[in-house]
């Protein structure tokens, strides 16, 4: 049985929220702030119960922060608001309501809104390749961090007593398909673990068999860090001993294989994808205005156009920058910042004073990336740095950023820890069930293909 939802007090506003990341998150506490006497009904609607600090995922990959280190329930900052811990079904605009299913006894419950925020962030863009999606490994939530450091530990476990010296090096190729932040990070945190994994635990692995190979579809990587950073970041990335291929897609993979666009066969155990994200499905099916990548298109006050009742902001919303002629990028910094804006003119809106809308109005600051062990790029108010510097500007702002100060002192407790002691190569929770059961023959289905369609393959 479905249950309708309705707040105890039909005189207040009811404000209904959707997602729980930066943009969510940030619209909430803010929200509070405009309505300290408690005068308007904010609920947030979110399938984790905890606000997941991105930037430093990674980082959980490698072992250097623990899970706990960068999640923080949401009910920390509801001092007002409600919290449903629930997924979403549906959302009908047009009768202002938003199914939603209860995750611990998927019960479903409507709830109803005089104003809703939509801030559901993205999800992984696999751009319809059913098997990268089946054999890859995604870095977008604290399971996929977790799932892929298990995973690698296994992996070094099983290359340690792996006698085939030919099975052996295909344990030890990992292939991260991405040039840009999240595929370069992941890739370079990664194979500092390995490299130092190797070096202290595995007595029967050689570091020099170890190959952590980087695949751009564009002419290098980071591009957001323009050319010369660019440049620097690879020729670094290249110098600490990471593969990078560039202008070169990743177009099909089973167990133990990657197949690249110019027919180069990668025989491999383990797959990373950081190729691309596209709006949440939810978003996609709403009736209304959508831009690149299902986005929905916005007016400078982040209303949906026809339905000035709803908000959108972040990786959902599409809103171009006037004064470069291009849309925003999908960046945790532009969230906050939209988040605090969304904020005051729903304020403005709710005292019937819509005429003094605020238009949203962002100056990039700077972009940042780590790009291997003490070093970093960093482009800030078109200043650039490189090496210890940007590196340590990167943690600093993340850092500072953390939502709470006991987050802060964990960080900041085990990055000095990490900076002492070796590595650790337990495996804790799930392991993401990889059977690798093809790896000792030739991989029949990628050559029979090419045979089939006339073409020739090699082997990387």
């Amino acid at each position: 049985m479905i249950r309708k939802f309705s707040t105890k007090n039909p005189s207040k506003p009811k404000v209904l929220i959707l997602g729980g990341g930066f943009a969510g998150s940030n619209v909430l506490q803010e929200m509070q702030k405009q309505f300290k006497k408690n005068d308007v009904e904010i609920t947030l609607v979110s399938q984790d119960n905890f606000f997941l600090f991105t930037p430093m995922l990674p980082e959980i990959s490698s072992g250097m922060l623990h899970a706990s280190d960068i999640t923080t329930p949401i009910r920390t900052f509801c001092k007002t608001a409600n919290f449903c811990h629930a997924k979403i079904l549906s959302i009908n605009i047009e009768n202002k309501c938003v199914s939603v299913i209860r995750i611990f006894d998927q019960k479903e419950t409507v709830l109803e809104y005089d104003y809703l925020v939509l801030a559901l962030g993205s999800k992984d863009n696999f751009f319809g390749n059913a098997n990268i999606e089946e054999f890859g490994f995604t870095i977008k939530t604290l399971e996929d961090a977790i799932a892929i450091r298990n995973h690698i530990i296994s992996v070094l476990e099983c290359a340690d007593q792996e006698r085939d010296h030919v099975l052996q090096e295909q344990l030890l190729r990992f292939v991260i398909v991405g040039g840009g932040f999240a595929g370069v990070e992941i890739a370079t945190e990664i194979n500092h673990f390995l490299q130092d994994a190797v070096k202290h635990y595995y007595k029967n692995i050689d570091s020099k068999k170890i190959r952590t190979m980087i695949i751009s579809a564009r002419d290098g990587i980071l591009p957001e860090v323009g050319k010369d950073l660019g440049k620097f970041a690879l020729d670094h990335v290249r110098k600490s001993g990471i593969e990078v291929i560039t202008n070169t897609k990743a177009v099909d993979a089973g167990e133990d294989h990657v197949l690249l666009s110019d027919n180069t066969i990668i025989p491999c155990a383990t797959l990373i994808w950081a190729g691309g994200v596209t709006v949440d499905p939810l978003i996609a099916k709403l009736q209304c205005e959508h831009g690149q990548s299902g986005r929905l298109v916005i007016d400078r006050y982040m209303r949906l156009k026809d339905y000035p009742n709803i908000f959108a902001l972040g990786d959902c919303a599409n809103l171009v920058d006037v004064k470069n002629n291009v849309v925003y990028p999908t960046t945790a910094q532009i969230a906050i910042r939209q988040a605090k804006l969304v904020s005051e003119n729903l304020a403005i809106e709710l005292e019937g004073n819509d005429n003094q809308m605020k238009p949203f109005d962002y100056h990039n600051k700077g972009v940042m990336a780590t790009i291997g062990k003490r070093t970093g790029v960093a482009l800030i108010n078109g200043k650039k740095f490189y090496g210890i510097t940007a590196w340590l500007l990167w943690r600093s702002f993340y850092w500072a950023h953390l939502p709470t100060k006991e987050k802060k002192i964990k960080v900041a407790f085990d990055w000095l820890l990490g900076s002492i002691f070796r590595a650790d190569i337990m495996t804790v929770g799930f392991i993401k069930k990889k059977t690798l059961s093809r790896l000792e023959t030739p991989i029949y289905s990628a050559i029979e293909r090419s045979i089939d369609q006339q073409e020739t393959v090699s082997y990387l």
